[in-house]
């Protein structure tokens, strides 16, 4: 081989290696359905706040969704595939079964809402749908706008088994939500201004039971937890306490995306062992402190995350399609 082949072999090679770093950011634009469905914003955002003025837990049940879908096998919808006879579908995973049903019916209406349109039948991903209320959902629940970037394409599969692992669990410390997060290209600081989505939504008791009940030979109340707090806890969630009971993640300002959750963390009030390691352990409490004190830092540094969080997985017409019902592939 001569050098100049050689010297052809390397660079292109390389420019490969980088694109895979990179996979699919590229084809991401916030312009992509402007010739398509030019209005898709605009009704995917009428189809949200009628679905919010009729329940507030559109909100958290629709973010929550977004996330869940992202962490396993990127964002492409495939968190709302059903399952079927011969295949168990991500959303009946353990960890999926909590997913509030708003979440799913928010993103299947706004897509029947795209597809009345004819210039935008079967033209715009379930995928693209959910990381536009996303950001709906947000904005309407008093958080900040941004511009989300699409162009996504819906995924080919959805299995349960592939849940596995991929989503943080209640009683997760610094370096297992660290290790989660990077693995999905996330930095301490992603991670910290997306745990910020629990200043909205509720759990039911069964996930924080342990910190309220029995710790640990020596105490039955985590001592991490503010005292009050766990008291009221133990009041709204008593033992053997119906399970289909929820309470809300923040205690202050439940209905309202703001910074009050890093404030709640200040004063031992977060609720599960994860929310509340964010500040116990220093190597993130000084990230929690600030945005604590100032909501326009927390607000970018979750824009910042959310647009990463976007680009996870993405999948293009290569290895996805445009499905026609979110609910089947």
């Amino acid at each position: 081989m001569g050098r100049l082949n050689l010297i052809l072999v390397w660079s292109l090679s390389l420019t490969l290696s980088l694109y895979n770093l990179h996979p699919t950011s590229a084809q991401l634009s916030p312009n992509h359905y402007a010739n398509v469905c030019p209005n898709l914003e605009t009704i995917v955002r009428q189809v949200v706040t009628t679905k919010f003025q009729q329940t507030f837990v559109t909100v958290p049940a629709t973010l929550r969704l977004f996330f869940h879908d992202c962490f396993v096998q990127g964002c492409d919808a495939s968190v709302l595939v059903a399952s079927t006879g011969n295949n168990q579908a991500e959303k009946d995973h353990p960890d999926n079964l909590s997913l509030a049903g708003d979440g799913f019916d928010t993103v299947i209406k706004a897509k029947a809402a795209v597809d009345a349109v004819p210039q935008c039948r079967n033209k715009v991903s379930c995928a693209d749908i959910l990381a536009l209320a996303t950001r709906d959902v947000i904005v309407l629940s008093g958080g900040p706008s941004y511009t989300v970037e699409l162009g996504r394409f819906d995924g080919l599969v959805s299995r349960a088994s592939d849940v596995n692992g991929r989503l943080p669990h209640p009683t997760f410390d610094l370096n297992q939500l660290n290790s989660l997060f990077a693995a999905n290209g996330l930095t301490q600081t992603d991670m910290i201004a997306l745990s910020g989505a629990h200043t909205l939504g509720f759990s039911h008791c069964s996930k924080f039971a342990n910190r309220i009940y029995n710790f640990n030979g020596q105490t039955p109340v985590d001592p991490s937890l503010n005292r009050q707090y766990a008291i009221q806890l133990q009041q709204m969630c008593p033992r053997n306490v119906d399970p289909r009971i929820a309470i809300n993640m923040d205690p202050t300002t439940p209905r309202r995306f703001d910074n009050v959750y890093y404030q709640n963390l200040q004063q031992g009030k977060g609720l599960f062992t994860s929310d509340q390691i964010l500040f116990t352990d220093q190597r993130s409490r000084n990230t929690v402190n600030s945005f604590a004190s100032n909501a326009n830092v927390f607000n970018s540094n979750f824009i910042a995350a959310m647009t990463k969080l976007g680009r996870v997985g993405v999948k293009t017409a290569r290895n996805g399609k445009i499905r026609t019902d979110c609910s089947v592939l």
